[in-house]
């Protein structure tokens, strides 16, 4: 017999909850029971489009659904999430879990005190470059990020740093799996009152060092990571989802070829692979792993523990910045 499918609302239904209500309506366990949205244009548009409930309140919403997502600003997520979680719904909280440590401790409080799951939408954990990078990445010794994005006016409540630098904050954390020993941080506001443009250097307890760089004053966008280690490099692109990989013993092999005079002639001396990749929809993955995880009642892949480490890191980060800031 076959599971009735989970019944899913979205709370906020801009640029990016718009999606999140387009692949609940898709997804074969999942229905859209509706959206919560204050602008009475927008919430017409996607109910119209996705065939779905404009609910009146966020308790209403609440009360009709079991999982939720919450794409609101950041500094709303604490609002938004605790009543949420008081009527027993499981949430996906879009990253950064929330603005400030306190607020990430209440929420994750509120959904242990009510036995409701909550992931984080650090979708970069479901791009499949992170499933490439889970399997081929052992020891890290090096690792550099960079996370480039064109102005804009949403999403600047934060500074870069929670805007864009916590997803590779997040993929750091869960690739070296060692404890932090320093933090060394620069920043610059440009048009924002908070950081638009920053650079974190972690050093970690296992010798491992990561340089991120974020700016959102690019004029491309960029989503990029190198990882060096003592049998290879990777070089992968989150947004293009490919990359290229060099291992050591392909060139110890060469080496051995050019010894005995097997080497051909123009042969590449340092052979380069690159990364088969199966593309996909990063959000449409993490939405299907949240209604499994609420099926399942297992932990999320990125659940609250992450969530909560990532801002951690993020806002000593940011705390670095603006101490540098007034100094100067």
């Amino acid at each position: 017999m076959a599971k009735p499918k989970l019944k899913c609302g979205v709370v906020g239904v801009g640029s990016l909850g718009q999606h999140h209500a387009r692949i609940y309506a898709s997804l074969p366990g999942a229905e859209l029971a509706g959206i919560f949205e204050t602008s009475d244009a927008r919430a017409a548009e996607i109910c119209a489009k996705f065939n779905c409930k404009r609910f009146t309140s966020m308790e209403e919403l609440g009360a009709a659904c079991d999982a939720v997502s919450v794409v609101v600003p950041t500094d709303k997520h604490a609002q938004v999430a605790l009543p949420l979680l008081a009527q027993g719904c499981h949430l996906l909280i879009e990253k950064p879990l929330c603005a400030s440590l306190e607020e990430a401790e209440q929420v994750l409080a509120a959904a242990r005190q009510h036995g409701c799951l909550v992931q984080v939408g650090h979708i970069e954990h479901f791009n499949p470059v992170m499933s490439y990078l889970e399997k081929h990445t052992g020891r890290p010794q090096y690792i550099t990020t960079e996370r480039l994005a064109p102005y804009q006016t949403r999403g600047t409540e934060v500074g870069v740093v929670l805007d864009l630098m916590i997803h590779d904050i997040g993929i750091v954390l869960a690739l070296v799996k060692s404890p932090i020993r320093k933090i060394d941080s620069v920043g610059i506001n440009v048009l924002s009152k908070t950081e638009d443009i920053a650079n974190a250097r972690i050093e970690f307890e296992n010798g491992c060092v990561a340089n991120l760089s974020a700016s959102r004053m690019s004029l491309k966008k960029n989503r990029e990571i190198r990882v060096f280690q003592d049998n290879a490099y990777l070089s992968l692109d989150f947004m293009n989802q490919k990359g290229h990989l060099v291992k050591k013993s392909d060139i110890i092999a060469y080496g051995l070829k050019l010894k005995v005079g097997l080497a051909k002639a123009g042969e590449d001396k340092v052979p380069v692979h690159e990364i088969p990749i199966e593309k996909g929809e990063p959000l449409a993955i993490e939405l299907a792993h949240f209604i499994e995880s609420v099926r399942a009642a297992t932990q999320p892949k990125v659940g609250g523990a992450l969530g909560k480490s990532a801002l951690e890191v993020a806002i000593t980060v940011t705390e670095q910045i603006r101490t540098n800031q007034q100094k100067g």
